[in-house]
């Protein structure tokens, strides 16, 4: 089985590629391939891949509060490239995994969302990442897994825990959200459960790759503190409102594990244990590039 990565240098490709490392793995980003160009894509996907290989797709526009003034960009990012890798994977009988986001829900909920839940995005973030799912179901019906992540953390990039660590080092005390709730999740976890998923053979459909458990953003900035060997009162509450952003955010972006459970698939754990196994590493110092 060969694997092909896309995105592979962003934080949560990275960790993949380095979960598969001593197979058969390519980590491809946007300056070997354009995945908008789906002429291209269709005769890489056919140059590198057979029937049984898989694509893990990571390439995504992130940026969520530039997607509000350049939606388009961003559906073409999300939605439309995403839709020339599912083409494509067709075209050769490789399965495709696909990575997306609690963006496509509203934050309305009070309990944890299911696979099968109707999209309901705020923002054109969601809208271009629902787009995405949308795209890749209906080009890859019975070959695709859809991954919703949220919260996402790691080593190889920006990310909460090193901005709140900075920011706590820097300033003495923080004022954070504590009315957005979620599941802070370790992209070193994501990968695992991208590579057990394929290797048990699950169904087509739709998984959650998010921590078990939740908390709020003030929740998770005391446990960084923490780790980083600060006191976690320092992190006062604070409300949404008090930090308008072009892009609304989900007050609540928990994700149930229904599906994976279903398949005897072991969620990934809770997030405060996973968060002290990953706080060393995410938190190390690293070299500037």
């Amino acid at each position: 089985m060969r694997w092909l990565v896309t995105g592979a240098r962003g934080m949560l490709g990275t960790d993949i590629v380095s979960e598969l490392a001593g197979r058969d793995v390519q980590g491809i980003d946007l300056e070997e391939l354009d995945l908008t160009d789906a002429q291209a894509v269709s005769r890489f996907v056919a140059e590198q891949l057979s029937r049984g290989d898989v694509v893990v797709n990571c390439a995504a526009w992130t940026d969520v509060d530039g997607a509000e003034e350049h939606e388009e960009l961003a559906t073409l990012v999300n939605g439309a490239a995403a839709e020339h890798l599912a083409v494509a994977c067709a075209e050769v009988g490789a399965r495709l995994v696909h990575l997306s986001t609690d963006y496509v829900f509203a934050g309305d909920a009070a309990v944890p969302y299911p696979e099968s839940a109707p999209h309901a995005p705020l923002s054109a973030y969601g809208r271009s990442k629902m787009a995405g799912e949308i795209a890749v179901r209906a080009a890859l019906p019975d070959d695709h897994v859809v991954l919703r992540s949220a919260w996402l953390y790691g080593a190889h990039g920006r990310c909460f825990p090193k901005t709140i660590a900075a920011a706590a080092r820097e300033r003495g005390a923080l004022q954070v959200v504590d009315d957005q709730v979620g599941q802070p999740t370790w992209t070193r976890d994501v990968a695992d459960l991208v590579v057990r998923l394929v290797e048990a053979g699950v169904p087509a459909g739709t998984y959650h790759a998010t921590s078990s458990g939740h908390t709020s953003w003030r929740g998770f900035a005391q446990e960084v503190v923490a780790s980083a060997g600060m006191d976690p009162s320092i992190v006062a509450p604070t409300t949404s409102d008090k930090y308008p952003r072009p892009a609304a955010r989900p007050a609540w972006s928990v994700l149930g594990h229904d599906a994976l459970l279903e398949q005897g698939i072991e969620p990934i754990a809770d997030w405060r244990d996973r968060w002290h196994a990953a706080a060393p590493e995410v938190l190390a110092p690293r070299p500037a590039n």
